[in-house]
């Protein structure tokens, strides 16, 4: 197991920093913060209540480093951002009650109009598929769900 070579090449008497005693593998995983978001947008309805859910998400988290707090930047309709505003407290300590520690220092709203929120990475396919071709009923049905939910939420 390769360890950190901050770890060999000082010696410290006392107490050192629990991230100067974990292998260098090990300290990687834990920067990864990708986990952390999938969470967030998972569970995003639970912390900010069906209101606010259909008029915002997530859009980053940033971790804690040596310079700045943990930030989650939310993206809110354009109007709503009073909403927001009066519940960030409460969406912070859901937040961090849910992940069992101080996961999020502070919320950053940002505001986007109806003609923003789709993204433009994603593009309309001109192409159809017929769903009575498919042959597994249950990815047929799974299709059928989703395309219901899409053109709910999108319209």
């Amino acid at each position: 197991m390769n360890f950190n070579s901050n770890q060999r090449s000082k010696v410290i008497q006392g107490l050192r920093s629990f991230k100067d005693t974990l292998p260098t593998k090990v300290k990687k995983l834990l920067k990864q913060k990708g986990e952390v978001y999938s969470e967030l947008i998972e569970n995003w309805r639970m912390f900010v209540g069906d209101e606010l859910f259909s008029l915002s998400y997530p859009k980053k988290y940033l971790s804690s480093n040596k310079f700045r707090k943990s930030v989650l930047e939310v993206m809110v309709k354009r109007g709503h951002e009073v909403e927001l505003e009066y519940s960030k407290k409460n969406i912070v300590d859901k937040i961090n009650s849910f992940f069992g520690y101080d996961l999020i220092s502070t919320l950053k709203v940002y505001t986007f109009d109806r003609k923003d929120e789709k993204l433009k990475s994603v593009k309309k396919s001109n192409s159809k598929i017929n769903l009575g071709e498919i042959k597994n009923k249950k990815i047929e049905n799974s299709l059928k769900e989703f395309a219901k939910v899409y053109k709910e939420k999108n319209d």
